[in-house]
């Protein structure tokens, strides 16, 4: 995976990118949000102008917050919570504050992923003492941050199609009818996904100003469609799926585990405060 080089978002080919991560997501969300750490870490070294990948590393953005990190003398110290590839990862983006600052992973905390829903993610809490660190440049005040917030809910799209498929082949009314509303808000977010690689495509330094809001509007979008498919796979097809197959019960415990890192209302009210006054 390390390898292998997908499109840079913004260089005029990011449905390929998007659309790679998506199907990678289709067959496993765990190893998918790996491999979206590891290419949005290429992608901001790329737009920081940082220190270029060595053949072979695997690369994490290890940006949750609480902060819990402090930078001083070239150092990293604290804990770090959610570090998806701990354990495998060997090299790192960290923020500190509003920094992102290029780290050797530090010290798995064992016990701290003991997870269900993404437990092959390995999002291991991972403790810094004094680690070497290079600062690399802002985190979020770039237009990368925000193209990069859409290529996750790519993903998101992705393990719900996933999810969607097992409606397929589905007889009777009711579970047709619930096929029917997978399909009409799968294709919206895949519509909604094109039309916003498109936009960075056209405009990948942001000079418009809307890529903010382009990843509030597509990042919520995603959400809920995702949030429906599951609910609806799961009124038209009972307990049986979940019970009994265990690809897809793994499907439904790591996409709502995943969705989690969109922040529903406070997300929401963000997008209301930068569209208040609009007319649509």
């Amino acid at each position: 995976m390390a390898e292998r080089r997908l499109p840079l978002p913004g260089h005029g080919d990011t449905r390929a990118r998007w659309g790679a991560l998506a199907d990678l997501a289709e067959e496993d969300l765990s190893l998918a949000r790996l491999a979206e750490g590891h290419f949005d870490a290429l992608a901001i070294l790329d737009e920081l102008g940082g220190p270029p990948a060595p053949p072979g590393s695997l690369w994490g953005v290890w940006a949750a917050k609480p902060d819990g990190l402090e930078h001083a003398d070239g150092k990293v110290r604290g804990v770090r919570p959610y570090c998806s590839g701990a354990r495998i990862c060997t090299h790192a983006l960290v923020t500190v504050g509003t920094m992102l600052y290029v780290v050797e992973p530090g010290e798995p905390v064992a016990g701290t992923w003991p997870a269900t829903g993404m437990a092959a993610s390995d999002s291991l809490d991972v403790r810094f003492d004094d680690v070497p660190a290079d600062r690399v440049g802002a985190y979020t005040d770039r237009p990368g941050f925000h193209h990069g917030g859409v290529g996750v809910a790519a993903v998101w799209f992705g393990g719900a199609r996933a999810i969607g498929r097992a409606l397929l082949g589905a007889t009777g009314p009711h579970a047709l009818a619930h096929l029917g509303a997978v399909d009409i808000a799968l294709r919206s977010a895949r519509t909604a996904l094109e039309q916003a690689a498109d936009e960075i495509d056209a405009d990948p330094f942001d000079r418009k100003e809307e890529a903010a809001t382009r990843a509030l509007r597509i990042r919520a979008l995603v959400a809920e469609v995702a949030s429906d498919v599951m609910d609806r796979v799961g009124r038209a097809l009972g307990a049986g799926p979940l019970s009994h197959d265990e690809a897809h019960g793994r499907r439904v415990a790591d996409l709502a585990v995943y969705l989690r890192q969109h922040h529903a209302e406070r997300d929401l009210a963000a997008l209301g405060a930068r569209v208040n006054g609009q007319d649509w």
